[in-house]
């Protein structure tokens, strides 16, 4: 290295790692400096744990310099470059570079300086969390991606929601470098779908345009079939298969459920049905199991606010109607928080839990609450955290919907939730005592309509109107009165 600065620190982190190796390698060892004497295994736990967290943090600060690095290497090298050399011959001359200094590929290098140029420039709460440690690259890369096709004034806005906790909105739960990073990607495009300056329902048809099922052959006699469909569709399929193997599975079923999944749904394309006799531009609407939370107005068409489909995220309003009007065999009403948009707390005496329960259930946690998970709410179990026979309830606050494996995980090892409220889902104690935080909803306040003092028609579809004195509005659909304080949302499924 020709900078003799640059060099000393390196070879001073050189040393640092190497003092934790020696640490990490002689934890196991009889004189053991950090092993506990009472209990050197759990030493030795601890140990392991706090290099682990420690080498995350470092991580995030060397991405974070790498980044800075980048950007000043390629606008040193444009401020030096020859006037006569073409912009283009330029960047392919930085990239280049780049990518013989890192040892990556060139495209590699260049997604790299894009991801760069905007950390550095547009992203400042994102470059300041990633140089804190306290979100990794992967988090970044995430806010870059979707603060792309934003304005100025939308990219600052999703990363003071997510970063800024003085923010007036804030994102509430689990903060963003305490989940992992593709939770916090499928939290930002949330955001990001919300909140953004097109409608979804004119970027949703964008999209339905580019429609396309894609072959790729692999190794070992083996091939990629991956479909681009409207989410709705492709929840459906997912959700289909999913319950036609967790049927199939059982003591005497050597398969995986990932296994029986691919073999569902190669069974279902080729085992029979004439694919002439339908028509490709009519997709008949998803029959299998969807579950999708609609706003009241967006449902009587008032507003376009997005709705909520399990599994995947916002959906166009008129995707959801559809849905509604061409395949629910159920709905539920549930009333929500109009200040913050979350689920009110109801409760049951009862051991079992009734269908509308479930639902609320998984209204409130959207997936299954351990951390990192993304198992859909359709696929969970309802569990009691404090069990039925020691005294627990049958209330949403006492109640969680981990996935069949953390469900297991729960019963059969020392990992166990933590108390739970009607908003937030349980988090987890592992069984080193370490305690975990469970992602939960980011609930919105729901959209009004631009007149809101509509009146009932006669046909069935009663609109909402304002009542004289009242801070809240008094919500009625089809026969169902809610009171003054609350806003409906609808449960749907098809089945």
């Amino acid at each position: 290295m020709g900078n003799a600065a640059v060099a000393k620190a390196y070879e001073d982190i050189i040393a640092a790692i190497a003092v934790l190796n020696s640490v990490l390698n002689g934890a196991g060892g009889s004189g053991s400096e950090v092993s506990s004497e009472a209990d050197p295994l759990r030493g030795l736990e601890d140990t392991c744990l706090d290099i682990l967290s420690g080498a995350a943090g470092v991580e995030a600060r060397m991405a974070a310099l790498k980044a800075l690095a980048a950007v000043k290497y390629a606008d040193t090298a444009q401020a030096v470059a020859s006037p006569c050399a073409s912009a283009q011959a330029q960047e392919m001359a930085v990239t280049a570079e780049v990518a013989c200094a890192l040892t990556i590929g060139e495209r590699a290098a260049s997604a790299l300086l894009n991801q760069s140029q905007l950390l550095t420039t547009a992203l400042p709460l994102t470059l300041s969390a990633l140089q804190e440690g306290t979100i990794s690259w992967q988090h970044a890369r995430a806010m870059v991606d979707e603060a792309a096709t934003l304005d100025p004034d939308g990219a600052a806005a999703l990363e003071a929601h997510f970063l800024d906790p003085d923010a007036p909105n804030a994102a509430g739960g689990c903060p963003a470098g305490e989940m992992p990073a593709s939770r916090f990607r499928h939290r930002a495009r949330t955001w990001r779908e919300r909140h953004h300056t097109e409608s979804i329902e004119k970027r949703h048809a964008k999209g339905v345009l580019d429609r396309r099922v894609e072959y790729a052959p692999d190794q070992d006699g083996m091939a990629w079939l991956s479909a681009y469909l409207p989410a709705d569709q492709a929840a459906a399929i997912w959700n289909r298969t999913t319950a036609i193997a967790r049927g199939l599975q059982g003591p005497d079923e050597p398969l995986t459920l990932t296994q029986l999944r691919a073999d569902i749904f190669a069974a279902a394309l080729l085992g029979g049905g004439n694919p002439a006799e339908h028509d490709p531009g009519q997709v008949p609407p998803p029959r299998t199991l969807v579950m999708v939370t609609v706003p009241v107005f967006s449902l009587l068409g008032a507003t376009e606010e997005p709705a909520m489909l399990d599994g995947y995220g916002p959906i166009p309003a008129s995707m959801a109607r559809d849905l509604v009007a061409n395949g629910a065999d159920s709905f539920y009403r549930v009333l929500v928080d109009p200040r913050d948009g979350a689920p009110l707390e109801i409760g049951r005496a009862n051991y079992r839990l009734t269908t509308a329960m479930r639902n609320w259930l998984r209204l409130r946690d959207g997936k299954c609450p351990f951390p990192g998970c993304s198992n859909h709410s359709l696929d969970n179990e309802a569990d009691h955290i404090l069990a039925w026979d020691k005294g627990g309830t049958t209330g949403v606050s006492n109640l969680g919907q981990p996935c069949p494996k953390h469900h297991r995980l729960r019963h059969t090892s020392a990992w166990q939730p933590t108390p739970a409220t009607k908003n937030e889902p349980p988090g987890w104690i592992s069984p080193t005592g370490r305690h975990y935080k469970s992602e939960h909803q980011d609930w919105e306040p729901p959209h009004w309509p631009p007149e809101p003092n509509l009146e009932a028609s006669r046909n069935g579809r009663l609109l909402p109107a304002r009542r004289e004195g009242c801070g809240d509005p008094d919500f009625v659909h089809i026969g169902l009165s809610l009171g003054e304080n609350g806003v409906e949302r609808f449960l749907h499924s098809t089945a």
